[in-house]
């Protein structure tokens, strides 16, 4: 017998779309099925109402035929019992009993869904800021509850539609087998009329429907142990978040699925949310309503970053970048571990890993490349201890190569310790974002976090040079023992990225890199203010990294009060490549050096070409939107 389409019970906890979709191709089924048993059961009921109808006529006809008066009356009478019997009670008993079980499951199935939807919404709605774990232990039993009910509620219906698939084909032949034999009884004709063809194929119809029933049987009882194995499970299946404390998180995937909280803006102010299961396809983010037959595209992950957001008091929540710095959506996990994987995931993604062979071992071996990647484990633990709030950042895998900045003697490098001192601290917060530095400097002076003196009107950029705009997000920085080489500047990187990665730390702070003929300045690109300013004589190295084009850094020499001098690198991470702001950095350094010659100084500035208001700019092979150095440029970018 060919294999009978069945719903799989394992899919009933997860309720996906696709289970939908093919749920409800079982569900149209099951009423076609309905509607045609009805009108079988009309029409067998006219038959067996005509029979009755002959009976009587029989009956009277007997009166005139006294010799034929028993037999013709015992003839029609046996036969309308015997397809009351074999005809119309089976029909009768298949829609009473199966078809109105598959009815009451369904609407049982749709009660339970729409619980568990109201329990999940309230489950998301748990503030954040003025969090009551009593309430939240309420709320988190009350949506187990409606898990486990739907889940019981949707097995059951399962079953029940699986079923159907085996008793609809016995419920259609035993009437039919019914009335043939009760034709055949009824015309007493004997092998002479029936072939033994004939009672052959009555023979082997009967036989398969009994083998129709003990596969029924079969797989009712398959079913009845899967079920009971789906039940006994731990009750923190059906518990959001139940392994907070320690999750277990699979930081190699390549792919995700499962229903996220998306956050829609209704105006100004007014934002909504809306469930809903997103999963991903190669490079893109796709997005499937439920009921719905096919997903659609909602966000392109190539190159794009992922972090952790604070999201008013929603919790669990991320939100997907584009590459060129635009803020994109807004999603809501419903645990920690699902939030984590799903940053995991996407970051996986925006590195195009699942392009090549074997993506599984690639993300297996970046992952722990960064997780390596630091030189002493103790030193995380000083950095532990400092009070640095944490960014986000994707883990990149660094390796200390670069053609164009880093020497050719490898076989000469200097060794980790004497670059930077093992247990250094890293600050991956040094940059303010601009609301929280507007609002520790309301009401008075502000106070740039890296020391400098803020200037609003900074007159230097007026009568520079050069100006160069990069959108950049602020990786971490240290202090480091020397400035001799570039190296010191790929193992800071290294150090960065690995220690962010050891702490799932992902969070960054996005600025604007103005670079100039006289310092480097970081500006915030809300409001224009200043954040810091570096004096270009100060930046004794600087470098990007070769394979990862977006990484950049550079040292800057500090002077001490006691008169000594300090070294630290920041690293950052670019829009656009790291050469440009190295190539932006090198032609400001050089214009400093023939600023005294002005034959050398028009020389240089010869090969730089101007703007409309006499400023010099740097030509990019490729005009973006990263890059620019008008006041209009820059305000899009921060609306961006």
């Amino acid at each position: 017998m060919p294999a009978v389409d069945k719903l799989l019970l394992e899919e009933a906890l997860q309720d996906s779309p696709q289970t939908r979709s093919l749920l409800s191709v079982f569900e149209e089924d099951a009423g076609t099925l309905t509607d045609y048993t009805n009108q079988l059961l009309q029409a067998m009921q006219r038959v067996y109402g005509a029979q009755n109808e002959m009976c009587l006529a029989t009956q009277q006809l007997s009166k005139q035929l006294l010799a034929y008066e028993k037999q013709l009356n015992v003839l029609h009478t046996e036969l309308a019992k015997q397809l009351a019997d074999t005809m119309v009670l089976p029909i009768i008993q298949f829609r009473e009993k199966d078809l109105t079980e598959v009815s009451t499951l369904k609407d049982l199935f749709g009660l339970a869904s729409h619980e568990h939807d109201l329990s999940m919404a309230k489950y998301s709605r748990l503030p954040k800021k003025k969090e009551n774990e009593k309430v939240k232990t309420e709320v988190g039993k009350e949506v187990a509850a409606a898990r486990r009910k739907q889940h019981l509620s949707s097995l059951q219906y399962y079953c029940a539609l699986n079923a159907l698939q085996y008793r609809k084909r016995m419920a259609m032949m035993e009437p039919m087998i019914g009335f043939a034999h009760g034709q055949i009884n009824f015309f007493k004709k004997g092998a002479e009329m029936f072939s033994k063809h004939m009672d052959s194929f009555l023979s082997s119809v009967a036989d398969m429907v009994q083998s129709i029933q003990v596969e029924l049987e079969a797989e009712a009882e398959k079913m009845r142990v899967s079920q009971q194995e789906f039940l006994s499970v731990d009750e923190s299946v059906y518990t959001p978040d139940s392994d907070v404390a320690a999750p277990q998180i699979n930081r190699n995937l390549i792919q995700k699925a499962g229903y996220l909280n998306l956050r829609n803006k209704t105006g100004l102010v007014t934002t909504t949310w809306e469930r809903l299961y997103f999963f991903t396809q190669g490079g893109n983010l796709m997005c499937q309503p439920r009921g719905a037959v096919a997903g659609g595209l909602i966000q392109d992950l190539d190159n794009c970053s992922v972090m952790a957001v604070d999201c008013e008091d929603r919790r669990y929540c991320f939100q997907i970048t584009t590459p060129n710095g635009k803020s994109g959506i807004i999603l809501q996990a419903e645990s920690r571990k699902e939030n984590e994987e799903w940053i995991c995931a996407i970051n996986n993604i925006s590195r195009q890993i699942y392009l090549t062979d074997n993506p599984e071992a690639v993300a297996i071996k970046l992952n722990q490349t960064a997780l390596q990647a630091v030189t002493p484990i103790t030193s995380f633990g000083k950095k532990q201890e400092s009070s640095c709030p944490s960014q986000n950042l994707k883990n990149s895998e660094m390796e200390n190569e670069n053609d164009k900045i880093v020497p050719n003697a490898t076989a000469s490098l200097p060794e980790a310790e004497e670059l930077i001192a093992p247990g250094t601290p890293i600050q991956f917060d040094i940059v303010l974002p601009a609301t929280e530095f507007l609002d520790q400097n309301r009401g008075s002076r502000r106070t740039n976090p890296f020391g400098e003196t803020e200037d609003e009107s900074f007159p230097e950029a007026e009568d520079s040079l050069l100006q160069q705009m990069f959108i950049v997000r602020f990786l971490g920085s240290m202090a480091v023992k020397t400035d001799s080489t570039t190296e010191v500047i790929y193992e800071a990187m290294r150090q960065v990225l690995a220690a962010r990665a050891i702490h799932n730390i992902f969070r960054m702070t996005e600025s604007h890199l103005m670079v100039t003929s006289q310092s480097l300045r970081l500006i915030d690109p809300q409001t224009q203010v200043s954040r810091a300013n570096f004096e270009l004589t100060s930046v004794t190295q600087f470098a990007a990294h070769q394979e990862n084009k977006r990484l950049v850094g550079f040292v800057i020499r500090i002077p001490e009060s006691t008169g000594e001098e300090s070294l630290s690198t920041y690293i950052f991470e670019s829009n656009s490549e790291g050469e440009k702001i190295c190539y932006a950095i090198n032609l400001g350094k050089e214009i400093i050096a023939v600023q005294k010659d002005p034959e050398a100084l028009a020389q240089l500035m010869l090969s730089i070409p101007l703007t409309n208001d006499g400023k010099y700019v740097l030509l990019n092979d490729q005009p973006d939107d990263n890059d620019g150095n008008s006041s209009e440029h820059r305000g899009a970018e921060s609306e961006a």
